[in-house]
């Protein structure tokens, strides 16, 4: 008995995402559907509803200052509640392991096309689920199992996925930390001579607590003359670099990889770049591009956020338009006034001050730890977090420093003045916990508190009230 298939359906779908012929289904307009889907949580799981707003508010109401957040327009956001979520699409455009993703590619191709003029790239692969995704795909494609690697040491603000003992990085390979000076600044020279000493297959460059700027071209020297591939991590300054406000390493280094959620205002996930690499051999068969992609699927990750694709789409359209090169200014320019007070008032930063968005607090000698004046200034709502600093001894969970950063500040408009007025809201409480008795008395908690909410009423989160 043989089985006879049906003609298969040539309609096209019209402009509406309809098949031409075929019976019109009811589909709900995306705005009316957000609501409807906000009304249905909240109807059918309160308690959950109750905790999500309460998130929304604390976000309205307090000070972020953590050097690895930002704030998503609600664009991104609806991206990334679409029915994309539904969509299984293993593979890449024009070759998926799934029917239905038309529509899907289209998307897909959309957002590369936005990174790649973002950064000035020949190629993206926008399916990382991360920075960390990203950087571990990289490396699992260009190093074998105890193949070496060089990287910057924890401790000296480098990243887990760049060697440290704490990730499979520095489990699976042979890594080697270079470290910072005395004053906190990276030291070519000693770079070069780990690099030649130790013949790493790999040299990350990039940093998640540097807040100076990073000489890509230096390290790609360093990284020919020891004939290892460069990786350029610029997770925490890839506003800067496609603002033009910093070097980009696109095409200094043969893999550039970045995360979408702290300066470039999108979702959770991650980029890989490729600049003038793209098309050379790479490792196994084809081009260092086609071997990446491999790496990302099917070695390292399965079936891709295709919600997050777009929500990434959506953000890097953001970073061409002029706005994001004035936010990206009044992240870099919050930076310097929030170091430049904090100098005046007393503090120590590592380095001296910042070229970036971020300024690192060295707080050894002031009887305070990071913890404490963490936990101190989220009761005045302030967000930072507690970071080690270079030459640290302090326990990871307790650190010797604290990290700052202007991303959110800068979403929300706050210029050089109100950035250094959060700097004295800052001082204000460490310099109160370094007096004797140390502590946080009710009445600055409240004082502070007070300007906090009048500052976050000010310059509300962008774009997300009617």
């Amino acid at each position: 008995m043989s089985l006879t298939l049906p003609a298969p359906v040539s309609d096209p779908l019209d402009g509406d995402g309809h098949r031409g012929g075929a019976p019109r289904v009811p589909v709900p307009d995306l705005a009316a559907f957000s609501a409807h889907a906000n009304t249905r949580l909240r109807e059918s799981d309160s308690v959950l509803y109750d905790l999500l707003a309460r998130e929304s508010a604390r976000q309205h109401e307090t000070l972020m200052m953590v050097a690895a957040s930002s704030v998503a327009d609600p664009s991104v956001l609806a991206c990334e509640g679409s029915a994309l979520g539904n969509l299984t699409a293993e593979g890449y455009p024009g070759n998926r392991y799934h029917a239905g993703c038309g529509i899907a590619d289209d998307i897909e191709r959309l957002a590369i096309e936005r990174a790649c003029a973002a950064f000035g790239a020949q190629d993206a692969i926008v399916q990382p689920h991360s920075g960390s995704s990203a950087n571990l795909a990289v490396i699992t494609a260009l190093l074998s199992p105890g193949d070496s690697l060089l990287g910057l040491d924890l401790d000296c603000g480098g990243h887990l996925t760049h060697g440290s003992p704490a990730s499979v990085t520095g489990r699976y390979y042979r890594a080697h930390g270079y470290r910072v000076t005395p004053e906190g600044l990276l030291d070519y020279d000693q770079i070069r001579e780990m690099a030649l000493k130790h013949r790493p297959k790999l040299i990350v460059c990039g940093a998640s607590a540097y807040p100076r700027s990073i000489d890509f071209a230096r390290f790609r020297e360093i990284a020919d003359e020891a004939n290892a591939y460069l990786l350029a991590d610029i997770s925490h300054i890839a506003g800067l670099v496609a603002a033009g406000l910093h070097q980009s390493p696109v095409d200094h280094a043969h893999v550039t990889t970045t995360s979408t959620y702290k300066q470039l205002y999108g979702p959770r996930g991650g980029l890989i770049l490729l600049g003038r690499e793209a098309r050379r051999p790479g490792p196994e068969r084809g081009t260092l591009a086609a071997t990446l992609r491999r790496a990302v699927f099917p070695f390292t990750q399965g079936t891709p956020d295709l919600a997050s694709v777009a929500a990434k789409a959506r953000a890097l359209a953001f970073v061409a338009s002029p706005d994001f090169a004035e936010v990206a200014k009044r992240l870099a320019d919050g930076a310097q006034a929030i170091a430049e007070r904090l100098l005046d008032r007393g503090f120590r930063l590592v380095t001296g001050g910042t070229d970036t968005h971020m300024v690192l607090l060295d707080l050894r000698g002031s009887g305070v730890t990071g913890d404490v004046a963490e936990e101190a200034l989220e009761a005045c709502g302030i967000v930072v977090n507690r970071n080690r600093v270079p030459g640290d001894t302090t326990p990871v969970r307790v650190t010797g420093g604290l990290r700052l950063g202007t991303n959110t500040l800068a979403a929300r408009g706050m210029d050089r003045t109100v950035a250094a007025e959060c700097a004295d809201l800052v001082a204000d409480v460490l310099t109160a916990l370094a007096a004797p008795g140390g502590s946080l008395p009710d009445d600055l908690r409240d004082r502070v508190r007070t300007r906090v909410g009048e500052l976050c009423a000010a310059h509300p989160l962008p774009g997300y009230l009617p």
